[in-house]
């Protein structure tokens, strides 16, 4: 059975996370997405250490499907460059890594 993933990333607002997320699973390119909000990031950019309230969102999908999610994560992203990384999942419960690997399609059904 396939290999199960998370992509990782982050957005600027709730708002733009659930947008987001709700367009993936729509697009059946992932199962579920879990956003969490409250994130403070510090990071270099364009030279200087910024300040960001950010919120996570972790996309939970098949590793086949991992670069169809990271180019429709960069599409809808406002960020120039979004934090997109898949995560390979070492151990996963096997119902669930059924539910996952059926759910996450990439056919988009609605």
């Amino acid at each position: 059975m396939e290999r199960a993933v998370f992509v990782y990333t982050t957005y600027p607002s709730v708002v733009e996370a659930e947008q987001a997320g709700r367009a993936l699973v729509e697009r059946r390119l992932c199962a579920c997405v879990n956003i969490l909000p409250g994130m403070v990031s510090f990071y270099w950019w364009q030279g200087k250490i910024d300040r960001g309230d950010e919120v996570v969102m972790i996309i939970k999908t098949r590793a086949g499907l991992a670069e169809p999610v990271r180019a429709a994560v960069k599409q809808m992203h406002s960020y120039a460059t979004p934090a997109i990384l898949a995560l390979p999942i070492e151990a996963v419960d096997p119902d669930y890594h059924a539910w996952i690997v059926a759910e996450a399609s990439g056919e988009e059904t609605t």
